[in-house]
């Protein structure tokens, strides 16, 4: 039976390692100012160096399951396993919402009858542990979820000491004073979030020894177990919260790059065809003006927008100052701040005011930070009732225009 345990530590660690989930890689591929795009389009997450990471205190009850022997015609088993409290700590780290470490310490008196003798020993485990949120793994990414499972596996080192030996071990078992032992381990945690600092948590560790974690040898293919129970609390140093990015949030803007760069195109195709069409008029009795591309032509910075948001984040807030420095260098121009919402989220009447409220912090950027008078600016919100863009969600814009 305790190979069958042994097995079983096994496929628990071989599951909670397959748990990862596997990332496609993204190609782009650029020709003559378009793109084609294969790419996971969801968050990835990860953590900075010195955040995510947390300190753990518990206390609870350990239970030795050791060899114990009657002595008799048929060796039955009539030894009683005691109870103990034992006491923990340890710190560790999440490296992403899904996976973390933990180094852990703790440490008990612990008791047993064995042929009618009261057996006693004291012993200290450290463990690595590796740690799976499933929560997290098979469902989305909550930092601010009250309840989580999270199995963990881990193997570790355990010293004891101070066996009193109170019997005589039959079948030629042979003692220890002190023992050395490196044992596996599978658990699982439950954890209840108390705050953005702290939480509950309780778990369950089952570890596997050899033969001696009792300070005796017996027979040839007995395994010694330890059962642990223990609850406490996680401090973490910082909260718990993860950094994440979206490969694909850069391809709305390099789309309206590409339509801003094909608009200029055939601008200058239509003044070059606009000038050959008056230099074969040539000679002729007066100068023929040609019209240049309209002046109120979009500029080429633009402000992009989350869903439902109107912050200015801090990518883009460089565009914003793109526009500011060409106001700078162009001192007689006016701008028109025109803000835009996707149609497909939202009322018309909500979309307005969003729209609205984009507009107003593109202004207010310019006129207290960079300085622009405000009779050089104005708002025009355009709400969802006008989308730029074929693609939906290409339309949470703020764009410039000259006035």
């Amino acid at each position: 039976m305790k190979k069958n345990i042994l097995f079983g530590f096994a496929a628990c660690g071989a599951m909670l390692l397959s748990a990862n989930v596997a990332k496609a890689q993204e190609a782009v591929v650029i020709e003559e100012a378009t793109f084609t795009e294969v790419a996971d389009c969801t968050d990835q997450y990860y953590s900075e160096k010195g955040s995510n990471w947390f300190i753990q205190l518990g206390a609870g009850m350990e239970l030795p399951m050791v060899d114990c022997y009657k002595a008799g015609p048929k060796g039955q088993n009539d030894g009683k396993r005691g109870i103990t409290a034992a006491y923990g700590v340890g710190f560790g780290k999440w490296f992403n919402p899904y996976f973390a470490w933990r180094f852990g310490v703790q440490g008990a008196a612990y008791h047993w009858d064995a042929n009618n003798a009261y057996q006693k020993a004291k012993f200290v485990n450290a463990n690595f542990d590796l740690m799976w949120d499933m929560f997290n793994s098979l469902g989305s990414v909550d930092a601010d979820r009250f309840f989580s499972i999270v199995p963990f596996v881990g193997v570790g080192a355990t010293y004891s000491w101070d066996f009193n030996h109170a019997y005589v071990p039959i079948n030629n078992g042979y003692r220890k004073d002190r023992v050395w032992q490196i044992p596996v381990s599978v658990g699982l945690q439950l954890r209840f979030r108390l705050s953005k600092y702290v939480d509950f948590f309780a778990e369950g560790r089952f570890q596997a020894y050899g033969d001696t974690f009792d300070g005796i040898a017996y027979g040839s293919e007995s395994i010694d177990m330890n059962l642990t129970a223990m609850g406490g609390l996680t401090f973490k140093l910082g909260g718990k919260s993860f950094k994440s990015f979206n490969p694909c949030a850069y391809i709305g803007y390099i789309n309206q790059l590409n339509g801003q760069i094909n608009d200029l195109r055939g601008e200058l195709s239509n003044c070059s065809s606009r000038l050959a069409a008056a230099e074969a008029q040539l000679p002729c009795p007066e100068i023929v003006a040609v019209e240049c591309p309209d002046a109120s032509a979009p500029l080429m910075s633009t402000v992009r927008f989350t869903i439902n948001s109107a912050k200015i984040s801090s990518m883009e807030m460089v565009n914003v100052y793109n526009i500011a420095q060409w106001m700078k260098a162009n001192p007689d121009a006016n701008v028109v701040i025109k803000g835009y919402a996707d149609k497909d989220t939202g009322t018309a009447a909500y979309n307005l005011k969003l729209s609205e409220r984009r507009a107003q912090n593109v202004y207010n950027v310019l006129t207290k930070e960079y300085g622009i008078p405000a009779d050089r600016l104005s708002i025009k919100a355009e709400g969802s009732a006008s989308q730029i863009y074929d693609t939906n969600n290409w339309n949470r814009i703020v764009i410039f225009s000259q006035d």
